[in-house]
């Protein structure tokens, strides 16, 4: 398994430009190491498009769904620092979904990441058969592709995702939450422009049974942040 846990939160957004300066400093010095920090987080990362929409794509990995849907992750999200107040607002066309992960295969983290998040039909299919499908004939063939570090599929627990919340009501807009999401990582962008011509055409993902236009980003990492190991007695 590549990600560090069974479970994910995944999040899209755009920055207003007024905001911008603001949202790199608070996220690294404040935000993603907060949330590392909660029990049962173990790791955070921030990925910027240059490919694709939105501009920023953010991946907590947890231990467990049930991590995620915990008090103390709750807590945390009810009671924003008053700097996450000051910033979400400029938080724009927001997506964000507490995933169970179906499937991780690989070796480890890449710099480069597909990333898509989308619905699937579920009158024609159920979510069971959609994984068996995704499995076989898109992510093992594409996690054994040469190059390609992380794969990865992502099913959006619902009743979670949609829990009201002040750290919420503080960004700009609504939040959109996406059903699913598939995520491919790569060392270098070449591997996985290759990988999307060769299994992730228009066509091929409603054979797969994709429903309409997945959302799409091709990202670099831009910042990576693990939980810190406690130190035992006796450590220096």
């Amino acid at each position: 398994m590549s990600l560090a846990g069974e479970a994910i939160v995944a999040i899209w957004h755009d920055i207003m430009d007024e905001g911008r300066d603001e949202f790199y400093w608070w996220h690294v010095h404040e935000h993603i190491p907060e949330r590392v920090s909660v029990p049962g987080f173990l790791r955070g990362r921030r990925y910027i498009a240059e490919d694709g929409a939105p501009e920023f794509f953010t991946l907590y990995e947890a231990e467990t769904i049930e991590t995620l849907g915990g008090r103390d992750y709750l807590d945390r999200l009810n009671d924003p620092t008053e700097w996450t107040t000051k910033t979400v607002k400029y938080f724009t066309n927001v997506a964000r979904s507490l995933q169970r992960v179906h499937y991780s295969k690989g070796p480890g983290i890449g710099g480069h990441l597909l990333s898509y998040f989308f619905e699937i039909d579920g009158d024609v299919m159920s979510a069971g058969d959609f994984v068996q499908r995704m499995i076989d004939q898109a992510l093992d063939p594409i996690a054994a592709e040469y190059g390609i570090c992380g794969v990865h599929l992502g099913e959006t627990d619902h009743s979670i995702s949609d829990t009201p919340t002040t750290e919420r009501k503080r960004r700009s807009g609504g939040t959109d939450m996406p059903g699913w999401s598939l995520l491919i990582e790569a060392a270098r962008r070449d591997d996985l422009d290759r990988v999307r011509n060769a299994y992730l055409g228009g066509d091929t993902l409603r054979q797969l049974g994709l429903l309409g236009e997945p959302g799409y980003g091709l990202y670099r990492l831009e910042y990576v942040r693990t939980k810190p190991r406690a130190l035992s007695e006796g450590d220096g």
